[in-house]
């Protein structure tokens, strides 16, 4: 799993069956004190996150190992929203 900021949302009117009703985040992979790190990347949401949303991220084939996205072509899925991230016994992140 990786930490990811919700930076925006894709929108899609054709995409593969499959997919079809997913909501789909434009997420950036972070730090563990939330700096950013990579480049911006396409995910499922399955957890109904929003912009602005730190976020827990399977990549993959785990991605394709769940319920909603069993046997589906995506590389990336949010599975959590983070609410509060503790590292080396110091809060560095607290959802507002």
């Amino acid at each position: 799993m990786l930490i990811a900021k919700v930076i925006g949302t894709a929108i899609s009117t054709i995409k593969n069956y499959q997919v079809e009703g997913s909501k789909l985040l434009i997420l950036r992979q972070t730090d563990q004190n939330g700096e950013f790190v990579g480049q911006p990347y396409v995910a499922v949401d399955l957890v109904d996150a929003g912009v602005d949303d730190l976020v827990l991220t399977g990549h993959g084939s785990s991605a394709r190992q769940t319920y909603q996205t069993k046997n589906c072509p995506v590389d990336a899925v949010v599975i959590a929203v983070v609410d509060h991230l503790e590292v080396d016994g110091e809060v560095v992140f607290r959802k507002s």
